[in-house]
């Protein structure tokens, strides 16, 4: 049975696979900006922890995108579960440029995909995609302008709060 139904999806078996990895990315990186909210909460940083909350759910919402899209498309996805998740950080700094570094690798992931759909001319899978490559050309933006921030305003504790409450209205 599990052969018939592989057998009519709408989308490719390897796309399916590969988007389930994603939807493990998706997990991770809310998961992530929790704990990146939490942090920001503790040391005083109350916007980047509202924005680092928001981030949160809207990784969330991704990763169930991409569920729904899968199982819309014939395919199972499958329950991601979320490990060795980082709580400390030496700064705000240090926040941000993590945050960064996650939102490139994420670009990074759904290229690979993206292009592996078109290799297999699986184009509805493509054009699913398009709508995250566009969402990560915009989330990488935001953490390289709060990272260039942080960095030319420098350390002072007074700078770090001002820069915080600035960053929520950008």
């Amino acid at each position: 049975m599990n052969q018939i139904i592989r057998e009519n999806l709408s989308i490719s078996v390897n796309t399916i696979d590969l988007l389930n990895d994603q939807i493990k990315k998706e997990a991770k990186a809310s998961a992530m900006y929790l704990a990146m909210a939490s942090w920001c909460d503790q040391n005083g940083f109350e916007h980047s922890a509202n924005f680092f909350y928001e981030q949160s759910s809207e990784e969330r919402d991704h990763m169930i995108k991409i569920f729904k899209f899968i199982i819309d498309n014939g395919g199972i996805a499958y329950s991601p579960e979320v490990t060795q998740i980082n709580h400390e950080f030496a700064s705000i700094l240090d926040v941000y440029k993590t945050a960064l570094h996650e939102e490139i690798n994420v670009s990074k992931s759904i290229q690979k995909i993206f292009l592996n759909c078109r290799k297999e001319n699986d184009v509805a899978s493509e054009l699913f995609l398009q709508w995250f490559i566009n969402e990560q050309l915009e989330e990488e933006q935001k953490m390289r302008h709060a990272v260039k921030i942080y960095e030319l305003h420098g350390e002072d504790v007074e700078n770090l709060y001002a820069i915080d409450k600035r960053l929520a209205t950008s």
